[in-house]
């Protein structure tokens, strides 16, 4: 029989959290680049923008939430970056931009950071 100390088990979960995280924001990533070398299928850049936001909002509940332990000041600066993703999606939702190449920049050195 094993037998874990929470230490191990906490580094487990945070292991796997982060891991997660990773994998939503590559199939963000994936989903931006073919919205952005996608040619006049809107679809695409719908099913983007939506998978998109649903993860920054999700790491946002996640950021705010009081058992987060990273420190204030990065939770902070990850929220600002969050929310600046939002509008972006939103301002390309609207057809009054089309940055999907600076959306995808930020979420590839936020992801590339997760390790």
């Amino acid at each position: 029989m094993y037998q874990f100390s929470y230490a191990e088990i906490m580094e487990d979960d945070v292991t796997d959290a982060k891991d997660r995280e990773r994998q939503a924001l590559t199939k963000s990533l994936e989903l931006l680049d073919a919205a952005q070398n996608d040619s006049g299928q809107y679809r695409l850049t719908v099913e983007a923008l939506y998978y998109t936001r649903r993860v920054w909002v999700r790491f946002i509940e996640d950021l705010k939430h009081p058992e987060n332990q990273l420190p204030n000041e990065l939770r902070a600066n990850l929220i600002s970056i969050a929310i600046w993703i939002l509008k972006e999606c939103e301002r390309i939702r609207k057809r009054e931009s089309s940055n999907f190449q600076g959306i995808i920049d930020v979420t590839t050195i936020i992801r590339d950071g997760l390790k």
